[in-house]
């Protein structure tokens, strides 16, 4: 890691603050966060703390009031909505808590479409996706719907239709969060070994600290800022 000299993402100075009534709160305030290719940092705070905040001005999904998001070394702040977007689906992908699939689709086709709405040919997105999803073990179930998967099985699809588009950045907002400890072990296990496999730089907001323990960077907010943790 220390041979790339450019963190893929770089949040600078990053202020974020919310009206409420007459009141001010100061929810980011000067937050600096770098991650390297292949680096995987566990944010950990307390709810209310803004790990939400800082993921959303992380992923480009909202504005910081001042302060600088870089993604592989170029300023967003200036760019308009298109822009964002663009970078939104090429260089980042976003896994949640509740997996969001489409639950008409199969888990095949759950990973083909946001390569297809990207521009990828069906064929080459049929291949990456049984590739992807063979990969964190559903190599047997590419034809079920969500609704006959496990929790475990559905959030695995979630996280290979999160890297189909061969992000640089991956941000997980507890991703293992709705799981029983058994089963958060192992899709935590298939997630950290993708990281690795195609130098992702990855932010994962988690509350479990055996999940943390085993990530390259622990990091949590205190004052509206990053704080490194041993």
């Amino acid at each position: 890691m220390a041979d790339h000299e450019t963190p893929v993402i770089f949040l600078h100075a990053i202020e974020r603050h919310y009206k409420q009534g007459d009141a001010t709160l100061d929810i980011l305030k000067g937050v600096e966060l770098a991650v390297w290719p292949g680096q995987s940092v566990a944010l950990i705070a307390p709810s209310g703390a803004g790990k939400s905040t800082l993921l959303h001005i992380a992923g480009l999904l909202e504005h910081q009031d001042s302060g600088e998001v870089y993604i592989n070394d170029v300023a967003t702040s200036g760019m308009d909505d298109a822009q964002r977007t663009r970078i939104r689906r090429t260089d980042l992908g976003f896994i949640y808590q509740a997996h969001h699939l489409l639950p008409e689709f199969s888990a095949l086709e759950n990973v083909i479409l946001p390569q297809m709405i990207r521009g990828l040919p069906r064929k080459e997105a049929v291949k990456r996706a049984a590739e992807l999803l063979s990969y964190l073990g559903l190599k047997g179930r590419l034809e079920h719907r969500p609704g006959e998967l496990s929790g475990g099985e559905q959030q695995r699809v979630a996280i290979a239709r999160a890297v189909a588009n061969a992000p640089r950045i991956l941000l997980a907002d507890e991703p293992t969060g709705n799981l029983d400890p058994r089963t958060s072990d192992q899709v935590f296990g298939a997630l950290s070994q993708l990281v690795r496999a195609s130098g992702l730089a990855a932010i994962i907001a988690t509350h479990n600290r055996d999940i943390a323990a085993r990530m390259d960077r622990r990091v949590t907010l205190k004052d509206g800022q990053v704080v490194e943790m041993e």
